[in-house]
């Protein structure tokens, strides 16, 4: 499963470099007229649409659905079956988000992003503008009204998978006639971009290490989202240069921090539960997919550490063995407190469970890259034709657009690795988290990655989960044990599609 030597393409944004008197009006997304750009000077243009999809993708699905070429139509009935894909759906706006918190209200937003995104969907395949206009309406809705994303550190989930959907279902529609652009991207920066950078770059107050890769990486997802929509190329690298050297559980490196014989990366939620680590993957895929559609290869970074880890993840969900390097994590905050909790084997909790998640890794590593990766192969073909939100359950059913069969179904065609084109301050230099001491097993050849093999004092006896402090309460409580000591103080950790943060007398959310 070695990348594939042959020599790098011309980067997309390379290629689409702006060399004339036309550019892209910042924030507008419309062309305006203005004085020739030198070429040494002129800023990478953005492909659009280039986030999960392109106008090539677009274009591959309307002509084999209209064939009614095997996958593609099963796929467009999975997609036709969702009633939040029906043009007769209705937004439902609210000025103040909550999640994990009194007033949970999450589930609100989450439908109407994937109506949004599904209608949108709809259209680009079938020409038919109720799809866009229901789509444009939703968008327009949520945009003029809402203002605060609130609750637990759940709020922070909130922003980053809603963040990344609500981008992609925008993507699709900018252009079309009576969508406020402008305005939707204002929300976007304020309520969605603000909370997930601050994640990446704070952590809430915890130690960088305290929240699981997840968390990490819908963070991300949201950031690289809201710069393409943006054209903002400063926020597209912080994405970039977090997903290859960032501080926390979801850089890539520390997210797969061991790689085995055979080619198989060490996803580190596999240790903790596969709900969690099945959403890793998604996300995985997800931010790999976004980046890869503006020129810059994350899939095959670092011999194509991702290919690694999910191969990993899928071949344990598959019900085989996989080995296992013991880890020591440490959770915590500064000046409040802190624990270290050992994981010596992959977990069996929620083994097996179905998400959308897996054709968009397979055809790219087997359909577009010529790879191999049989897991990944398998776990496409046993959830193959993939739904989407709501297919899947109201928790972590909502946690990806789905629809993969339809949208990343291709034919086999092999390409070249792309050449990243990160800004000059992306760096590969990873700084791993204070993730504690590593245990070699003796079945696997662990990874050398910087500050993975620190030595941290023995877990605590109780792996019990404590309140953290930070904002109040509300610092994740991710521990194993110790439930009604936490449940004492209002902080309640649930297991399920995300970390879940609950107070007393929370109703419960996705």
């Amino acid at each position: 499963m070695s990348q594939d030597d042959s020599r790098p393409m011309m980067s997309r944004r390379s290629v689409l470099r702006i060399t004339g008197a036309a550019t892209v009006a910042a924030g507008l997304g419309t062309a305006a007229v203005g004085a020739a750009a030198s070429p040494a000077t002129a800023a990478p243009a953005f492909a659009h649409p280039g986030m999960l999809h392109t106008q090539a993708d677009f274009d591959r699905m309307a002509a084999k659905v209209k064939a009614g070429t095997g996958l593609w139509k099963q796929g467009y009935a999975k997609l036709a079956a969702n009633p939040r894909g029906l043009s007769t759906w209705k937004p439902n706006p609210l000025a103040t988000v909550i999640r994990g918190a009194d007033g949970d209200n999450v589930t609100t937003l989450a439908f109407d992003i994937h109506a949004a995104y599904q209608n949108a969907l709809r259209w680009k395949i079938t020409g038919d503008t109720a799809h866009a206009d229901a789509a444009r309406d939703i968008l327009n809705a949520w945009s003029a009204k809402l203002t605060t994303l609130d609750g637990s550190a759940d709020r922070f989930i909130a922003a980053g998978i809603h963040g990344y959907q609500f981008a992609n279902a925008a993507e699709i529609m900018r252009g079309y006639d009576g969508f406020d652009l402008a305005r939707f991207k204002k929300m976007m920066l304020d309520v969605f971009y603000s909370a997930s950078s601050s994640f990446l770059a704070k952590h809430n107050g915890a130690y960088d290490s305290n929240y699981w890769s997840s968390w990490d990486l819908l963070s991300t997802a949201c950031v690289l989202a809201v710069g393409i929509l943006c054209d903002d190329q400063t926020k597209v690298d912080e994405a970039v240069t977090y997903f290859k050297s960032g501080k926390g559980m979801g850089s890539v490196k520390n997210a797969i921090p061991f790689i085995h014989p055979g080619g198989l990366g060490q996803l580190v939620e596999v240790g903790r539960d596969q709900g969690h680590a099945l959403l890793s993957v998604g996300l995985l895929g997800t931010i790999c997919e976004m980046a890869w559609n503006q020129g810059i290869d994350l899939y095959g970074y670092d011999d194509n550490r991702v290919l690694k880890g999910v191969e990993y993840a899928a071949k344990w969900n598959l019900g085989k063995d996989v080995p296992f390097t013991s880890w020591t994590w440490h959770k915590g905050a500064p000046g409040s407190w802190e624990g270290w909790e050992t994981f010596t084997e992959a977990s069996e909790s929620g083994r097996g469970g179905v998400r959308p998640i897996w054709e968009s890794l397979y055809n790219h590593y087997v359909n577009r890259r010529g790879l191999d990766a049989p897991y990944v192969s398998a776990m496409a073909a046993k959830v193959r034709p993939e739904g989407g939100g709501g297919d899947y359950g109201t928790g972590g059913g909502l946690d990806h657009l789905g629809f993969g069969t339809l949208a990343f179904t291709r034919d086999k065609s092999i390409v070249s690795a792309k050449t990243p084109t990160p800004s000059a301050s992306t760096s590969d230099t990873a700084s791993s988290p204070d993730t504690g001491a590593a245990t070699d097993t003796g079945a696997a050849t662990v990874d050398a990655s910087p500050g993975t093999g620190a030595s941290t004092p023995t877990a605590d006896a109780s792996g019990g989960t404590q309140p953290q402090g930070g904002r109040g309460d509300d610092l994740a409580a991710t521990g194993t044990g110790g439930i009604a000591a936490a449940a004492a103080t209002g902080v309640l950790a649930i297991a399920g599609g995300f970390i879940a943060l609950r107070r007393r007398g929370t109703r419960g959310g996705s």
